[in-house]
């Protein structure tokens, strides 16, 4: 296999490879480590004195809630086993594309354990209508920062490549 040299940046496919996979390591160990003093905060809850007023519907939220979480937790940590597996076979392009399928869906189900914590205790605190509302907030938060904040960013960036490109420009 030969290894061309990318113009963009100067890298072989095996450097772009491990230059992206080294890019998703750093972003997993940002995740990583909230996600398990969520998921391991949101387990303890159980024990505490309160716990037992809860009503039925707030208990269901609270289980969501602890799902998600571990469902995050296990998800975000599912790449180091993956690495573990593939280690020395020569598939790190396997590796980073499952690994980044991994921490997409790891992320997602992230801001839904934060959505369900935020309908939880504003449900608590302040009532079912303003965990809603809250809960809300939080969804179209992650959507806007998460999803189309990123994804205008880099239309805005191509149309201004493309802009500088032409002729006209």
């Amino acid at each position: 296999m030969t290894d061309h040299v990318s113009p963009d940046r100067g890298e072989t496919p095996t450097e772009r490879m491990d230059r992206n996979w080294e890019e998703l390591l750093q972003e997993l160990r940002v995740t990583q480590t909230g996600v398990q003093i969520l998921a391991g905060f949101l387990l303890t809850l159980p024990f505490q004195q309160r716990f037992g007023e809860l009503d039925r519907l707030e208990r269901g939220e609270y289980a969501a809630a602890v799902v998600c979480a571990v469902s995050a937790t296990i998800l975000l940590i599912a790449p180091v086993s993956s690495h573990r597996l593939l280690f020395r076979r020569h598939e790190k392009d396997v590796l980073v594309t499952l690994a980044s399928r991994l921490a997409k869906a790891g992320l997602a189900a992230l801001a839904a354990t934060i959505v369900l914590v935020v309908l939880l205790v504003f449900s608590l605190l302040v009532g079912q209508a303003a965990g809603l509302v809250a809960a809300a907030v939080a969804v179209l938060s992650f959507v806007g920062l998460w999803v189309m904040l990123p994804l205008s960013a880099s239309r805005s960036a191509r149309r201004r490549t493309l802009a500088d490109r032409s002729p006209d420009g």
